[in-house]
């Protein structure tokens, strides 16, 4: 089957949430996974594990083969940066220490234009609610498609299908699409590939496991929060 008779593409990361996306949306036709490549510290350990999760995906052809993109911010942050450093602020840390200026931005752009030549009319990614940056919101999102639609010449829809969910709701929807959270990576400085339990990343995914009253799987290197 070619990308070409997909009827989405999903911006996935091998994380906790998109691994969901990326089943959901499978329920509704063939979907392409797309991995976009900024240069982050952490997205080999990402790209490895993306890969083995779309390799153990159920093999009914509706979830196609990874497509990966390049779409470097490194000329765009200070090379001291942590997210290309690899020194994630600490575990308690407030979502807004996490921010990277025009993350979706950049991501939906790239994402949009091989969609277009693809003849995929339709894009997904997964923002939760309480999302706090501004690249996160309803009025983005539309004014994005709106862009991409305009500038592509091609009609080009922005699903968000998750926006009104917390974690602990896309880990209850994950356990019945049969995701297996053991192959995703949440985590801004994997230890290999397992999560190092001491960033903000892993926090939000342990405490979503203990909400949501499902088993943690995920190998911690550290404890979490100790």
């Amino acid at each position: 089957m070619s990308a070409a008779a997909a009827t989405a593409a999903v911006l996935f990361s091998g994380g906790l949430d998109s691994a969901v996306l990326l089943f959901d949306r499978a329920q509704h036709g063939p979907v392409v996974p797309l991995y976009v490549r900024a240069g982050l510290a952490w997205e080999p350990a990402e790209q490895q594990v993306a890969a083995q999760l779309i390799a153990a995906a159920p093999r009914d052809g509706a979830i196609q083969p990874l497509v990966p993109l390049d779409f470097t911010v490194r000329d765009l942050y200070p090379p001291t940066h942590w997210a290309l450093a690899g020194t994630p602020p600490a575990y308690d840390t407030p979502d807004e220490d996490v921010y990277l200026v025009g993350r979706n931005l950049a991501l939906l752009t790239k994402a949009g234009i091989h969609c277009a030549r693809e003849g995929i009319g339709r894009l997904a990614l997964g923002p939760l609610a309480g999302n706090p940056f501004p690249d996160a919101r309803p009025e983005f999102f539309a004014a994005m498609a709106r862009a991409l639609t305009l500038g592509l010449d091609r009609a080009m829809q922005i699903a968000t299908p998750f926006s009104s969910m917390h974690k602990e709701d896309v880990i209850r929807l994950g356990v019945q699409l049969g995701v297996p959270f053991e192959l995703t990576l949440s985590c801004m400085n994997p230890v290999g590939l397992h999560h190092c339990g001491a960033c903000s990343k892993c926090r939000e995914r342990h405490e979503a496991f203990v909400a949501a009253g499902v088993p943690d799987p995920t190998t911690y290197v550290a404890s979490p929060g100790r």
